[in-house]
């Protein structure tokens, strides 16, 4: 089929706006799938996902649509992933296309990640499609998502589609719009191959599968291939397309959607986001937006059970397959024994990996309290990059630290304001500006430290708004803070699993409420154990573990006090030499418990 019949496109939305039921919808109408066949949420391959009505993984497909013009189109579209950690892979999709159907939830209007989406595609020269989606819905309120479509995103409410992906209604317009208004493939004229790497998946027999939307030229089966970011060369073994299984074809040419499967067998040569081309004819420039994904947020992850070390490690290696942006490595702890440092891209991406570990390799685990990449200045100018709190230097090495920051769209109800603008000021973050969207709706526009947001903030951001609030963010600058590595102490010895890196200013709260926590978890000793917070030298919080005591006086019946007294003394002075000799075995449920209330 000539490139002109081609369309790419993607979906793109906040969460839970109706992408994948969209999807579905498509691939019914255009007779990808058969009926008997389909399920819902076709395109998404985890159970996970589909509890969860979140997108995680890409899913590209092929289909053919005959238009009311009287020619038949090859689609391809690209189901991209929703939130905010997957940012870089929506972007990659993006890139794959030239035209983008923006989703608005009819009743909850536009939203913080539809905002940041159309930005996106809009930064990549995109034709984008507006599409009023859920329109059956008693609650759907059409003229303020207009009205929200003119005034925010600044696209004409005329050029909107109404529909609903559950009822089917406006199906046809889609696909319509999509062939009618997305240009042909750009820079199929380029004078050797190119083909954009936008997602890869690991196959134990096949080795890496990489997904391609090749510009120019064409890639066949027994062709050299070079990947541009690393110069890696390797065979082409087969080449085919989605539909919305793997196909294979003879050929991929310009402006289509497939896989390539080569002779690479270790995941991490193949980039997201690198330009493919033939070796034999290499092209001299890149595809535009590559760039290295790194990971923004660790944490320790341990078997609960020692025994379950070996296989933690190979769930940990099947896992970093087919994720490239996962990392981890060894590490042990005194209190938790052996386990990993794992660095993810953020919390939702954390939190899948370790529901698929639970999951999907049945290995009970227990993480420690994330954290982020610190910079860190020492005397002298060397700069070094600390990702656990373990490892930070001596204080009197140190000139300064600087901690990542954000900026952050936050769409809150009016009523909100004043909670979540004190929300953002007790997590040390500014608000810049705030902006009206319509009658109910307000944007603030704030910067925040990366490490303030970890494990409450959305949480709490929902609970204020009534679940009505949402937020976008990207990553920004680096800046300098007083921040601080805290210890806590358990009978003088310093515990590593607990150790974390905390501004000055609210040391003090964070570490007593952690001494009472194990003060309670902890179960009593034979004498008093005390918990320490601890800066440096200086202590800053303090609680104790209760004591057991014998009742020594027990077989005093009457007679003198001092009698008692003496025997007192006696329990008292070995409580004191126990105390100078003995150690305090904490067991490990203890540290789960509160690492798991963390």
């Amino acid at each position: 089929m000539p490139h002109k019949y081609t369309r790419n496109f993607c979906i793109i939305a906040h969460v839970d706006h109706g992408k994948t039921t969209l999807s579905d919808r498509l691939l019914e109408h255009t007779n990808t799938v058969e009926q008997r066949v389909l399920t819902d949420q076709h395109l998404d391959a985890m159970d996970l996902e589909k509890e969860r009505g979140i997108t995680i993984k890409s899913h590209p497909v092929t289909m053919n649509y005959r238009s009311k013009d009287g020619h038949t189109y090859k689609i391809n579209l690209m189901d991209t992933p929703g939130h905010v950690d997957f940012s870089y892979e929506v972007s990659r999709s993006l890139a794959a296309c030239e035209g983008a159907v923006l989703l608005i939830d009819a009743a909850q209007g536009v939203e913080a990640q539809t905002v940041a989406n159309a930005h996106l595609a809009f930064g990549q020269n995109l034709k984008v499609i507006p599409v009023i989606n859920k329109i059956d819905l008693p609650s759907a309120n059409l003229d303020l998502c207009l009205k929200q479509l003119e005034d925010i995103l600044a696209i004409s409410a005329e050029e909107a589609i109404l529909a609903s992906g559950k009822a089917g209604i406006g199906i046809v317009d889609i696909l319509e719009a999509v062939v009618q208004r997305v240009p042909p493939p750009r820079w199929t004229d380029y004078p050797q191959a190119r083909a954009l790497v936008f997602d890869s998946l690991y196959d134990s027999y096949r080795g890496v599968i990489s997904y391609v939307r090749v510009f120019s030229g064409s890639l066949k089966a027994h062709e050299f291939m070079l990947l541009m970011s690393n110069n890696a060369k390797s065979e082409i073994k087969e080449v085919g397309v989605f539909s919305p299984k793997m196909e294979k074809r003879d050929v991929l040419g310009a402006g289509d959607v497939g896989y390539v499967v080569s002779n690479i067998k270790d995941p991490s040569e193949i980039k997201i986001g690198d330009t493919l081309t033939l070796s034999n004819r290499p092209a001299t420039e890149m595809l535009p937006g590559y760039k290295e994904v790194r990971p923004m947020v660790f944490c320790g992850l341990y078997p609960v059970e020692s025994s379950d070390y070996e296989k933690l490690k190979a769930a940990l290696g099947r896992l970093r397959l087919n994720d490239s942006a996962f990392i981890y490595s060894s590490e042990s702890s005194v209190a938790l024994g052996f386990g990993f440092r794992c660095g993810f891209l953020g919390l939702l991406h954390m939190e899948i990996i370790q529901e698929r570990i639970r999951r999907e390799h049945d290995v009970e685990i227990i993480s420690t309290y994330p954290s982020v990449v610190y910079h860190i200045i020492k005397h002298g100018g060397v700069k070094i990059d600390v990702d656990n709190p373990v490892n930070l230097p001596d204080p009197g090495e140190i000139i300064e630290i600087r901690e990542p920051t954000i900026k952050a769209a936050i769409h809150i109800p009016n009523d909100s304001v004043g909670d979540i603008m004190s929300l953002v000021m007790e997590k040390r973050g500014t608000v810049d500006h705030t902006d009206t969207l319509d009658a109910t709706r307000i944007m603030l526009t704030c910067a925040l430290p990366l490490n303030e947001i970890l494990v409450d903030f959305n949480d709490r951001l929902k609970s204020i708004t009534h679940g009505y609030g949402s937020m976008d963010y990207e990553l920004g600058e680096y800046r300098a803070a007083d921040l601080v590595k805290m210890e806590i102490l358990v009978n003088n010895d310093p515990v590593d699993a607990f150790a974390s890196i905390v501004h000055r200013d609210k040391a003090e709260g964070k570490g007593r409420e952690l001494c009472e926590k194990l003060a309670d978890i902890i179960p009593p000793q034979m004498f008093k154990v005390a918990i320490q917070a601890a800066i440096g030298g200086k202590i800053i919080a303090r609680d104790n573990v209760k004591e057991m005591r014998k009742d020594v006086t027990s077989k005093c019946y009457g007679g003198d006090i001092s009698r008692k007294r003496k025997l007192l003394d006696k329990q008292k002075e070995g409580k004191k030499k126990m105390k100078q000799f003995g150690r305090v075995s904490i067991p490990s449920d203890a540290f789960i418990k509160v690492l798991k209330t963390n």
